[in-house]
């Protein structure tokens, strides 16, 4: 078990991670002089909040990341707690994004990707350092290019982490510990609920676990039902990073990480009782049960986010301290 399971799962999850915040780090130098004054100019209303927060999550790849800067920024006093509500809408749409690419199967790209991001990096690091790129020019373009190619490179590292997790889908799937959790969901599907929450808290990345879900749903491994039961668990288990970013922080920025985490628990548990209908749905457009497991993932953002939209207009929120 140690070296057909746990010793590929490491290492894939520690490729995945590391890629992850790579490729979240170098979009984050991308964006970060501007994200500040977007997000404090672009959220007059929860509508205006939502799209902001889809685009700047889609980019960052982390709703995590833009829920923690919507925390800063409202304990700073930059941000008041109701202009944060239309971001967390939207960054639970945003963060779709890369379920969905996973969902692609790119995985045969990984090598190729990095080796262009290597070569991109390279290109940069000479063309500064031998003097050849003018200096008359602005060395903006040069830092854009080296950010991407290293962002690339961080999806690049995703992809392979991912493709070593799924892997190892056979070997779990003949385990004992596997066939109890299957016997268990059997009888009642809010244990992949559970395990969802559990394991996306315990490892503070919703996309990690969404992943192996896709791999185990593409071998047959796991029912389809409960695969997405895992997935909406994963989004109940993502808002504990958030939370933990919070407690030392002030009232309203408690508010964000709590208000995140209604949301995401109260879509769960508002869905659960429809997972036939939202995985049946979620195969309309779908061409692998992995993809059908990402679908699944955007519906019910998508959906949990417009139902909760107009509660974020109701004056309670705006009589709460700022």
């Amino acid at each position: 078990m140690l070296h057909s399971i746990l010793l590929p799962m490491a290492i894939g999850f520690t490729i995945f991670i590391s890629g992850m915040k790579l490729m979240e780090l170098a979009l984050h130098r991308l964006a970060g002089p501007y994200l500040q004054r977007v997000l404090h100019r672009s959220t007059a209303t929860p509508v205006h909040g939502l799209a902001v927060g889809t685009a700047t999550t889609a980019f960052l790849q982390s709703s995590t990341a833009v829920t923690v800067i919507a925390i800063g920024l409202v304990n700073a006093g930059l941000l008041t707690f109701p202009r944060t509500l239309g971001i967390i809408l939207g960054s639970n749409i945003g963060t779709c994004l890369t379920t969905e690419l996973i969902g692609l199967s790119l995985n045969k790209l990984s090598v190729p990707l990095l080796l262009l991001a290597l070569a991109g990096w390279l290109a940069t690091v000479l063309l500064n350092e031998l003097g050849i790129w003018p200096r008359t020019r602005s060395l903006r373009l040069l830092e854009t290019i080296r950010s991407s190619a290293v962002a690339l490179g961080g999806f690049s590292l995703l992809l392979a982490g991912m493709a070593m997790m799924q892997a190892i889908g056979p070997a779990v799937q003949e385990s004992p510990m596997f066939g109890w959790f299957l016997e268990k969901s059997t009888s009642s599907l809010w244990w992949g609920l559970a395990a969802g929450a559990v394991l996306t808290a315990i490892v503070h990345s919703s996309a990690a676990v969404i992943g192996i879900i896709m791999g185990f749903a593409a071998i047959g491994a796991m029912p389809l039902e409960l695969g997405v039961a895992v997935v909406l668990g994963a989004n109940i288990g993502t808002c504990a990073t958030a939370l933990l970013a919070s407690f030392s922080g002030s009232k309203p920025g408690q508010y964000v990480a709590w208000s995140h985490t209604i949301l995401n628990a109260g879509g769960a548990l508002l869905f659960m009782p429809f997972l036939g209908e939202l995985s049946a749905a979620s195969g309309w457009f779908a061409h692998s049960p992995a993809s059908q497991i990402a679908h699944a993932q955007t519906i019910f953002n998508i959906l949990s986010s417009l139902i909760a939209l107009p509660f974020c207009y109701l004056p309670v929120f705006r009589k709460l301290p700022v």
